[in-house]
């Protein structure tokens, strides 16, 4: 990698030189950053900054509680495509935010995470909401585990330098969170106002040229090719050169689950999902493929049905399918499976360099019209099949009649923002996502209360566009403060709750491995089924409630939500159905007492 990075002047108190309070500095340098929205909430340990915010043309984006604060920081850095900024207060604030912070960190996307902190003159004493107990004071070693990079500042003259190499890491390379902690009083001492900028330009690293060659010449002369993606193929370019490369070998594609909408669900080639939650044909594809071209993913547990090699993934050894896996983190490669090649590269300018390659040392184009129909039959199945499904009266409601209301519903370009459990599997498995439209989940960590909060973030991103957070009624009462939140802020954000009253798919996880179902779905003290009332707490706080007490009832609420362009809670009675789930999930093993051999995991 190549940086320029241009020339400072570091004589801080040079003549002439002006002196701000630290808090003052850090805003003016956030304005030069781009930043326009700090998500955050209150404390007496950020309050010198809030002031400083609150001369600024940034908006700070109040919340009430860090996580959600985080979440909708996370939404909106996937929306815009610029970091999140979080703001939180020491202590108990910093920790009610680990679990979103964490979230973005997991599907590496860039935060910067500003924590206050007790003064510093004070470590160790245990002043008001110090972490200290059984360790000296260090409230940055909670963040370690999951950021990239986490700064205490102990001057305030580093506060700049600090916040600068803070974008820079959350931003370059593979994307994350990062934790820049502040000690309460260096926001309020004097330093001079010196710039720190971000380097202006940055190289990316190629695919070598001959490395290009060899992947182009492993994937003409297989037999059963196959590409694989993951979320960190973003944008245009790379999307484009896929689709070269795939078109012209007639290559088919499965896609991760953070994968979802980088290709179009209607494109001849697309397989669709791999794995625990995939469908069988992809699963089929993927499990006998002998050229496996793996493109900015980690193998994921459920994308890969817990690495079992009779399920999805049959790579390496002597009867297995080579491996070619090209990642911006050298972590990655070959964590779980042996690669043939294994590169750092620039996922987009890897695709291209292959793609290249290919039409030269290989112009003329492979046709497989049998495979072709073949997928276009397996994809047929999964999207009419649960089309049909979705045209049940049934009441309450299918989620897969949900799907196919919001499907028929919603504009072409909508953001659909899940939380966890039959939102996000179902929408990853059979709805077809419109060419326009995204979706947005979290990934790695598999949060519930993500989607409410997240929604936010990328409303405030997206400020045109229809967005959609599907989230149960588990998420939902997890992240309640997104209501207040939207509504604060103007935005029409329509919260869509699948209300099963239960934590649905661990119900049904249960019921299904131990016969029934215990601790896993709510009920009053009389035993009967219980939720609280979605659309009477969205009236409560200013948005608008929308109760479905019929099939018909749910397109209609969802017609006047959209046009009312209004915050709205649409509480959506469901029955608890399971999702399909054609692959395999070592936990459901481990239930049935059978673990593998000692060596062999």
């Amino acid at each position: 990698m190549s940086v320029d990075i241009p020339t400072r002047n570091d004589a801080a108190a040079g003549a002439g030189t002006a002196m701000v309070t630290a808090a003052e500095a850090l805003v003016r340098q956030l304005e030069r950053y781009g930043v326009q929205y700090v998500f955050g909430t209150c404390g007496h340990t950020n309050i010198a900054l809030l002031d400083a915010l609150g001369r600024s043309p940034i908006t700070f984006v109040i919340a009430r509680h860090e996580q959600a604060a985080a979440h909708a920081a996370d939404g909106y850095a996937r929306a815009s495509g610029k970091p999140g900024v979080l703001l939180v207060h020491v202590g108990p604030g910093m920790m009610n935010a680990v679990t979103g912070v964490a979230t973005a960190a997991l599907d590496s996307v860039p935060l910067i995470a500003i924590s206050g902190d007790v003064p510093s003159y004070y470590y160790g004493r245990h002043p008001h909401q110090e972490v200290n107990l059984h360790a000296d004071a260090d409230q940055t070693a909670i963040y370690r585990p999951f950021v990239k990079r986490a700064w205490h500042v102990r001057r305030p003259d580093d506060l700049g330098r600090f916040t600068e190499r803070a974008f820079w890491t959350a931003t370059s390379g593979r994307p994350g969170a990062v934790l820049l902690n502040v000690p309460m009083d260096l926001f309020s001492r004097p330093v001079a106002d010196i710039e720190y900028p971000l380097p202006v330009t940055a190289a990316e690293p190629d695919l070598p040229a001959d490395t290009a060659r060899r992947v182009a010449d492993l994937l003409a002369a297989a037999e059963r090719p196959l590409l694989y993606i993951g979320g960190g193929l973003r944008g245009d370019a790379g999307r484009t050169a896929l689709l070269e490369l795939a078109e012209h070998l007639d290559i088919p594609i499965v896609h991760s689950l953070m994968g979802k909408g980088m290709v179009s669900d209607g494109h001849p080639l697309l397989l669709g999902m791999p794995g625990f939650w995939g469908m069988e044909t992809t699963n089929d594809y993927a499990r006998s493929a002998d050229v496996v071209l793996a493109l900015a993913t980690r193998f994921a547990e459920t994308d890969a049905s817990s690495w079992d090699p009779a399920y999805t993934w049959n790579l390496g050894g002597d009867s297995g399918g080579r491996l070619i896996q090209i990642d911006i983190d050298p972590v990655e490669i070959g964590r779980n499976y042996p690669v043939e090649i294994g590169a750092v590269a620039d996922v987009t300018r890897a695709v291209q360099a292959i793609a290249a390659a290919v039409r030269e040392a290989h112009p003329d184009p492979v046709a497989r019209p049998a495979l072709r129909e073949r997928i276009r039959a397996a994809r047929a199945e999964v999207f009419d099949g649960s089309r049909e499904r979705g045209r049940s009266d049934a009441f309450p409601l299918r989620p897969e009649r949900i799907l196919a209301d919001l499907s028929d519903q919603l504009p072409g370009d909508a953001v659909l923002v899940t939380d966890v459990g039959w939102n996000k599997n179902g929408v990853a498995q059979c709805y077809r996502l419109p060419d326009g439209g995204r979706f947005i989940t979290p990934g790695g960590a598999s949060t519930m209360g993500f989607g409410p909060a997240a929604a936010v973030g990328v409303q405030i991103a997206q400020p045109d566009r229809v967005v959609v957070a599907l989230v149960g009624d588990g998420g939902m009462s997890a992240q309640l403060p997104a209501v207040p939140m939207a509504v604060e802020q103007g935005l029409p954000v329509i919260f869509v709750v699948m209300n099963n009253r239960a934590h649905g798919t661990i119900a049904d996880l249960q019921a299904a491995s131990f016969g029934e179902s215990y601790g896993c779905e709510f009920h009053d003290p009389q035993g009967r089924p219980y939720s609280p009332n979605f659309a009477a707490y969205a009236d409560a706080c200013g948005a608008d409630g929308y109760e479905i007490p019929a099939p018909e009832a749910f397109a209609s609420a969802l017609r006047s939500a959209v046009d009312r362009r209004r915050p709205a809670v649409l509480d959506v009675p469901m029955v608890n159905e399971p999702v399909p789930t054609p692959g395999h999930w070592n936990i459901t093993d481990i239930y049935q007492g059978v673990f593998p051999e000692e060596g062999t995991s």
